[in-house]
């Protein structure tokens, strides 16, 4: 489908075509009057709804530069004898093997046959065609150049469809891939391959390109990234309004509107039949049906991304939301940690940033060490509200929260990291912790944090069980005398570097005085 591009001023009518770029035709040849009578014989040549554009050298080593300037030259008119007697050949051995140029379609043009015989030339150099310039009347050099451009047009297209097939394959994996920490970030991964699939080469599909990519609610779709002219944050919003618009109508009725037209498409972004959406693209040339199949492809694996994406955060929320249930019955249990759980994850988050941990392993650490605390669900609620220091039994009862943590979160795979930390946080580094007696990097770095990220706010927080809390001066100094005997001292050199740099203060100051 094609659709209508919007101006400031006055709308483009229906018919109107977006200009197109001419073929490239190189003439080289010492005699200038050559040049000039080719342009002559050709004057109002059309191919393919498009005309001519004229390169002229009047030497190899003139035609070498002028390549380098025009690389997408259609078809070249080479004389054989110039600067040299075979300075002609050369350059065709230049397009073909230093310039590894194998569409451009090079037809020899010669007055002096005898330098270079046809058979022999014919046999030894990669050309298309070769011309005596006697025979060469302005009827034989339109039919010449009339094929040489029909053969550049479908090798051209056959090498796309390669390129762009290549693209595709080679972009796929890309799509499942795709982990921004936003859905803006995400959709805009997925136009950019698009558009990427689009500008293959100097000769690829489209020469410029503005894009949006909308997805589907119902029956309304909402724009969720733009490139180029496209841009959401600099496009006028009466033009993207136009486009929703129409485009809407065209993908939910699967019919042509008049408002639609050459130089731009829309795409359907279809899953298993279902529509989820669909990409917008304008060019400045025409598109054939074998470049919208190959679009098309990419599409369908874009609609397939966007539903993976989609279901991924489904399942993402859904864990998130079982984790946020799960913080808030410890914290309803136990009203002088809330704040405190919400706290330790924070503190695992950044100490893990700061030991060089990626954004994903930061942000597991910090939804697991949510959940450290929520076996004291099962801790009876004299223990946990007691004025002053527990009894050994108490003691023994309060600590078994480390396995009733791990009892009540095993069972889920998808909290396996929270499972663990709820079980080993109380370790040490020493050995000397519990319940398991794990020393060294035997316990999980995760665990590891926990521990002295949840000892630091105790310390610095009020509880029934001591009588004041501890200035950040005593606390770090705490943290410090523990480094190699109840805390990695790794982790330790991490919480120190990040509350000296002040990164802890916004949470430190959440703590009640």
């Amino acid at each position: 489908m094609k659709l209508i591009r919007k101006q400031p001023a006055s709308p483009l009518p229906t018919d109107a075509q977006p200009a197109r770029q001419a073929w490239k035709v190189m003439v080289v040849d010492d005699e200038p009057d050559v040049g000039q009578l080719t342009e002559l014989n050709l004057r109002g040549f059309i191919f393919a709804g498009r005309g001519l554009q004229f390169v002229h050298a009047r030497s190899a080593g003139e035609a070498r530069a002028r390549l380098a300037e025009h690389p997408d030259v259609a078809v070249a008119l080479i004389d054989v004898v110039m600067e040299t007697d075979d300075a002609g050949l050369q350059l065709v051995r230049t397009i073909r093997e230093d310039l590894g140029n194998a569409l451009m379609r090079i037809i020899i043009r010669t007055g002096q046959p005898g330098m270079a015989p046809e058979r022999y030339v014919i046999d030894h150099f990669d050309i298309d065609d070769y011309k005596d310039k006697t025979e060469l009347t302005a009827q034989k050099l339109y039919t010449a150049l009339r094929t040489a451009l029909k053969a550049y047009r479908d090798l051209r297209t056959i090498e796309l469809n390669r390129i762009g097939l290549e693209q595709v394959l080679a972009a796929t994996p890309q799509f499942y891939e795709l982990r921004q920490a936003t859905l803006e970030g995400f959709f805009e991964g997925v136009l950019l391959q698009i558009i990427a699939l689009c500008r293959l080469t100097h000769t690829g599909l489209i020469s410029s390109l503005d894009g949006l990519l909308t997805t589907r609610d119902g029956d309304s779709f909402t724009i969720r990234a733009g490139a180029g002219d496209l841009a959401p944050a600099t496009a006028a919003p009466e033009r993207l309004s136009d486009i929703l618009r129409y485009c809407s109508a065209a993908v939910l009725s699967d019919q042509l509107p008049h408002e639609l037209r050459a130089g731009a498409i829309v795409v359907p972004l279809r899953h298993e039949r279902r529509l989820v959406g669909f990409v917008y693209l304008e060019s400045d040339d025409v598109l054939t049906d074998a470049d919208r199949a190959l679009i098309q492809i990419m599409a369908d694996q874009s609609a397939a991304a966007l539903e993976n994406f989609s279901l991924h955060n489904s399942l993402r929320e859904a864990y998130d939301n079982t984790v946020e249930m799960l913080a808030l019955l410890a914290e309803y249990k136990d009203k002088t940690t809330g704040m405190h759980i919400r706290r330790i994850a924070e503190y695992t988050r950044r100490i893990a940033r700061e030991l060089g941990e990626s954004h994903a392993v930061v942000e597991e650490y910090g939804r697991a060490a949510c959940l450290h605390d929520v076996g004291k669900i099962g801790i009876p609620d004299y223990i946990l509200q007691k004025q002053g220091p527990l009894t050994s039994e108490e003691l023994t009862l309060i600590r078994t929260h480390t396995t009733l943590g791990r009892a009540i979160l095993a069972t889920e795979p998808s909290l396996a990291r929270a499972s663990e930390v709820a079980h080993h946080h109380h370790e040490r580094w020493d050995g000397g912790g519990y319940p398991d007696g794990l020393s060294g990097e035997d316990i999980p770095q995760v665990c590891r944090i926990v521990a002295a990220a949840d000892v630091f706010d105790a310390l610095l927080s009020s509880r029934p069980y001591k009588e004041r809390s501890w200035s950040e001066d005593q606390a770090i100094a705490e943290i410090r005398d523990g480094a190699g005997s109840s805390f990695d001292p790794e982790v330790v050199d991490a919480l120190v570097r990040i509350h000296a740099r002040g990164d802890l203060d916004d949470l430190i100051s959440t703590i009640p005085g």
